[in-house]
């Protein structure tokens, strides 16, 4: 997996769970309701039917695999939390990645701008992670994460 792929993997991953969680709150509902909760209470309901509903039920997991949007700061501030490190993902890749546990070497951070066409040179880390930071916050904004202005700009 590419180590874009990876850090979009493990926010949408950790920020996928709490919108399962809460599908039964009415926002998920409107959207999903027909899908998820609708086989779960026929299943609920219908013993009997359960051959249908399993089967219902496997044409939604197909739908989760994009993400609903996923509150990319919220997940990063819960995480922040659990660690006994300070990390300072705000404004440092090399933190964000850490926060995530990904490998945040140099190596991995050339990779990751190979994968985003930094045209700059990779020797100047301190001005490659910060276009990094912001590519990578501008990614994840762009596929289903909730990143607020400053942090892609």
């Amino acid at each position: 997996m590419s180590v874009l792929g990876s850090i979009m993997s493990a926010i949408f991953g950790r920020g996928a769970p709490p919108a399962s969680q809460t599908s039964a709150s009415p926002a998920s509902q409107t959207s999903a309701s027909p899908a998820a909760p609708a086989g779960s209470a026929t299943a609920a309901n219908k013993p009997a039917g359960s051959p249908g509903p399993a089967t219902t039920g496997a044409a939604p997991a197909a739908q989760p695999s994009r993400p609903q949007t996923v509150d990319v700061e919220a997940v990063l501030t819960n995480l922040a939390k659990q660690k006994k490190e300070k990390l300072d993902w705000r404004k440092s890749i090399v933190d964000l990645m850490k926060l995530l546990d990904l490998d945040s070497s140099l190596t991995a951070r050339k990779q990751l701008a190979q994968e985003l066409h930094y045209t700059g040179d990779t020797n100047d880390s301190a001005k490659m992670n910060i276009w990094l930071h912001k590519q990578v916050m501008t990614k994840l904004a762009e596929n289903g994460g909730k990143v607020p202005a400053e942090l892609r700009h």
